[in-house]
């Protein structure tokens, strides 16, 4: 059992929108990098994609941090990634594996990679993407692969055969590197590590249960007991 969370070989890039939030991860020594998306910038109130980012990395500049391109053409997509590459030498490029008609980005990765923009290819939740992510890489460029184990686990499917799997293929390219992204609970961090997964993504809700990792049981039971306790009787109920 894993009894500090200092013990983890795996990096954590904490995952999110809020700006505050991420000033506050960027600065903590276990956070590695950071990641974000337009989903989590909509949900954040976010209405200008390129003034957030920008002040995001006036603060965040000496860890990795993702941004996503958005557009659904391949040629506009390229365009996008150069853009977003150019705000920083410590920006990472999102890459959806397919735009939303499925069509595969592949062309795109090979073009983007060869320029030598560090990639981050996400939305993978199969080996055959990940085979094709591995062909179209350049063999001496950085890019992490982002499959989403947490995904798979809602579909009642066991994700750590197919993570150990990716592991395998991408040992043809070793620059890249494999994220275990949308993970559901802490323990998602435990079998992402044991499995020599190279980086987990995580919301505040899941990094903020770090604390627990090693907590002695038998007092996390009473804490628990006293925490009934105490909102019954907060709330004055009687029999």
């Amino acid at each position: 059992m894993l009894r500090n969370v200092n013990d983890l070989n795996i990096k954590i890039f904490a995952d999110g929108a809020d700006l505050a939030t991420m000033i506050n991860m960027s600065k903590k020594p276990l956070i590695k990098g950071l990641t974000t998306n337009p989903t989590l910038m909509r949900k954040a109130g976010i209405n200008n994609y390129k003034k957030f980012a920008i002040e995001a990395l006036k603060e965040i500049h000496n860890k990795p941090i993702s941004f996503e391109v958005f557009s659904d053409d391949f040629n506009e997509m390229i365009q996008q990634a150069s853009e977003i590459s150019s705000w920083g030498s410590n920006v990472n490029v999102k890459i959806p594996i397919t735009n939303s008609k499925g069509i595969e980005s592949t062309q795109v990765i090979k073009e983007l990679s060869r320029r030598g923009v560090i990639l981050n290819i996400t939305a993978l939740m199969t080996i055959e993407q990940v085979e094709k992510v591995v062909g179209a890489l350049d063999g001496d460029s950085e890019a992490f692969i982002s499959v989403f184990a947490g995904r798979i686990s809602d579909t009642g499917r066991d994700p750590i055969p197919l993570m150990e799997k990716a592991l395998q293929i991408m040992k043809d390219k070793p620059k890249s590197e494999l994220i275990w992204a949308s993970p559901r609970e802490l323990l998602n961090v435990i079998q992402a590590d044991k499995i020599g997964c190279h980086v987990i993504t995580a919301t505040s809700d899941i990094l903020a249960k770090l604390d627990l990792v090693g907590k002695d049981l038998a007092q996390y039971s009473l804490e628990t007991v006293k925490m009934f306790r105490n909102d019954a009787l907060a709330s004055g109920y009687s029999i």
